[in-house]
């Protein structure tokens, strides 16, 4: 049996990451809000401040103008529990946390 856990996104860490990136570009988060065409920096601020992350096209745009891939905006969970451990600290919805994945063989199909 192979499992393999499900990514989950840092959210806090990637908004730090997104922070860092920035700064070290020398841009300001009006710059950023003006890259994108937004009319407030709410969006920009929420995705430094780890509440929402970009949506796959604004990552990919960010990504472009940071002169980085996506993967490297992004940060993944370090410590991922298994699920049993999960679901005795769940306080969310089941999708936010690691769930192992079992790949199936070729076997497994018949």
């Amino acid at each position: 049996m192979n499992t393999k856990f499900f990514p989950v996104i840092d959210l806090a860490a990637t908004g730090n990451n997104i922070r860092r990136l920035r700064i070290e570009r020398g841009l300001t988060v009006r710059d950023i809000q003006s890259y994108f065409g937004f009319e407030e920096p709410r969006a920009v601020y929420k995705w430094q401040n780890g509440e929402s992350l970009p949506t796959v096209d604004n990552l990919y745009a960010l990504g472009n103008l940071l002169n980085v891939p996506m993967d490297q905006i992004l940060v993944p969970v370090k410590n991922i529990k298994s699920y049993s451990e999960q679901q005795e600290d769940a306080c969310c919805s089941s999708h936010f946390y690691a769930r192992p994945f079992r790949m199936r063989q070729k076997s497994d199909a018949a």
